[in-house]
């Protein structure tokens, strides 16, 4: 349907509470919506001349069709919107990853055991766990390997004794130097049994361990172990003191705050237990410009997974009340769901926004720099905006004058893995670099015109060849006409020493080597696609040459041999295969799985072998 058929069509809807679906041309669910009255909500995309944010653009440009379901009230529509978006997760809805796993902690079984961070149980060593938060596991263990002096280098205890000089944590006073050989496998077990019982939070009944131990080893005028187990107690006094990450107060409490910068968002979860923050959850989304928009989709995506707390913070209410009343019902207890404007929970607060900001910070100076560096790109080669998907295509021959294809995806800079496709050629025979060059991209071209779904079915910025003025003649002629021929094309040209020297394109050559970044990104695609081929050709040859074999068989010609490498993979498979998997070949008969059989099972004279 186009968009004015659609906009008719959301105005005859009603005026109720209800959920849309918007699908694109392949039947596909790209969005998932809520509305207090459908017919407003859903004619607002389809109007002429609309003002939509960049993300709800695109999206009204690949909608198709769209279906409702009217609910009884807006709560109802709220519930069940979650309930689709987490079934189908549509393309432009924000998604949450769930990063859920188990996460232990390893005391390790040697004579000087280790205590480490693992996300799964290795071996017979003692566990700690299971734990939900790798962020807990990871500060627990970082921290009772600060307060006791473990030791986080690879030295193997006691075969490392006095074989090196301490490393500069010893000399820091950051371990307690189990390497100079000064300290017995029994006090070092004896601090590890402290540090386990730390990390199980028995935090008085260690200083009172800890306390009396340090008074017998002076008793016994062991000065240095005393001195070793006074600072151990000072660390666990210091934690404790004067901190927001340890608060009596904080029982059962997220704190939720959320940063946006530009046309992304960042929300921060601190999750606060038992009086400890005990884990910390971030959420990037790109694209995102309305912070009051992600923060409403956010908190029904988080807590439609995770049991809400009894107390949830935030740095501002949702724009939706029904919200609210979700996360209340979510949980068999009362939950207090607040804005933070005073007091400790507030520094709590900024500590949640701050962690945001930096995390946005962190991911969107990424971002820009693969922007910015692509923007350069542009520019160089007069493109009319900087490419989110570039294609690049290498030819691959062998001797017998075999040809495949390889095609790459760059899209913002990084390789797209799932957009990568092969071809092998079907009219061009013998080497022919040109010929098949445009095999393939007329081939391409013809996945897309028909409406190919995947990455064949996106029309790429700029299109990227192995090869020089030849091969880029040759495709620019094959593309004339058809929905690729505004696609920009260039030649990535090697030196004498297969090193990407320029791109070509059809003014003429344009050097690269002096702009240190697009020459590297350039060579990195070209190194990849060349790669990609090679291995495909790699392949091919081989389930050819096998295929070869089975051409022996009565029967059996290349087309059949191929069939059957498809299925088995292997000659060693088919050989071990039974009749009644023989035939299950595409175009094997029964007379074909016979001959097979016979042929790898008996010899000239009728004799069976093994």
């Amino acid at each position: 349907m186009t968009k004015a058929e659609l906009y008719e069509k959301a105005k005859t809807l009603p005026m109720l509470p209800g959920v849309y679906i918007i699908r694109d041309k392949d039947d596909t669910i790209i969005y998932i919506g809520k509305a207090k009255k459908l017919r407003n909500r859903v004619s607002q995309y389809f109007k002429e001349n609309a003002d939509h944010l960049p993300k709800v653009q695109k999206m009204v440009e690949n909608a198709f069709s769209f279906d409702v379901i009217v609910t009884n009230s807006e709560f109802e529509a709220l519930t069940l919107e979650c309930s689709q978006i987490k079934q189908y997760s549509p393309k432009y809805n924000i998604l949450l990853k769930d990063d859920k796993g188990y996460n232990f902690i390893k005391i390790s079984k040697e004579p000087f055991p280790r205590i480490t961070a693992e996300f799964q149980v290795l071996d017979d060593s003692k566990y700690l766990g299971p734990y939900m938060s790798s962020f807990a596991v990871r500060e627990m263990v970082a921290t009772a390997q600060q307060i006791f002096r473990l030791p986080t280098c690879n030295r193997v205890f006691p075969r490392d004794f006095g074989k090196e000089r301490p490393c500069l944590n010893y000399h820091i006073k950051k371990c307690m130097g189990v390497c100079t050989g000064r300290i017995s496998q029994a006090d070092y077990n004896e601090i590890i049994d402290s540090a386990v019982k730390f990390i199980k939070q028995d935090t008085e009944k260690i200083i009172d361990v800890l306390q009396e131990n340090m008074e017998a080893a002076a008793e016994n005028l062991e000065f240095e172990k005393a001195a070793l187990i006074r600072d151990q107690i000072t660390a666990i006094q210091k934690l404790s003191a004067g901190q927001n990450v340890v608060n009596d107060n904080l029982q059962s409490h997220d704190f939720i705050a959320l940063t946006g910068g530009g046309k992304n968002c960042c929300v921060s979860v601190l999750r606060f237990r038992g009086g400890r923050l005990m884990d910390k959850k971030e959420h990037v989304f790109f694209g995102e410009e309305n912070t009051d928009d992600v923060r409403d989709e956010f908190l029904v995506q988080f807590y439609s997974t995770e049991t809400p707390p009894k107390n949830v913070m935030l740095d501002a209410m949702p724009l939706d009340e029904d919200i609210v009343e979700y996360i209340q019902k979510k949980s068999k207890t009362k939950v207090n769901v607040a804005m933070v404007h005073k007091g400790e929970n507030l520094k709590i607060i900024k500590m949640a926004y701050t962690n945001a900001v930096e995390r946005l910070a962190r991911e969107t100076g990424r971002l820009d720099k693969s922007l910015r560096f692509l923007d350069e790109l542009a520019n160089m080669l007069g493109l009319p905006h900087p490419p989110h998907t570039i294609e690049s295509y290498d030819i691959s021959n062998w001797g017998d004058g075999t040809s495949v294809a390889g095609m790459i995806v760059f899209e913002d800079g990084k390789p797209k893995k799932s957009g990568y496709r092969t071809f092998k050629m079907k009219t061009i025979a013998g080497t022919d670099d040109y010929g098949s060059m445009q095999e393939t991209l007329s081939r391409r071209v013809a996945e897309f015109e028909k409406g190919a779904p995947g990455q064949f079915g996106i029309k790429p910025d700029v299109i990227f060849l192995d090869g020089g003025k030849g091969q880029l003649s040759s495709v620019l002629e094959v593309l004339a006409g058809t929905a690729f021929e505004d696609v920009p094309v260039f030649g990535m040209v090697k030196d004498s020493k297969h090193r990407t020297r320029a791109m070509v394109g059809k003014d003429g050559e344009i050097a690269i080597a002096m702009h240190k970044g697009i020459f590297k990104f350039v060579t990195e695609i070209q190194d990849e696609v060349h790669r990609f081929s090679i291995e495909y050709q790699r392949r091919t040859r081989k389930s050819k040459s096998y295929a070869v074999t089975l051409t022996k068989v009565p029967g059996i010609g290349p087309k059949k041999a191929e069939n059957l490498m498809r299925k088995f993979k292997t000659v060693a498979n088919i050989k071990a295969a039974e009749m009644g998997e023989l035939i299950e070949a595409e175009g094997i008969t029964y007379k074909d799985a016979r001959n097979i059989y016979e042929y790898f099972h008996y010899d000239e004279e009728g004799n069976f072998i093994q």
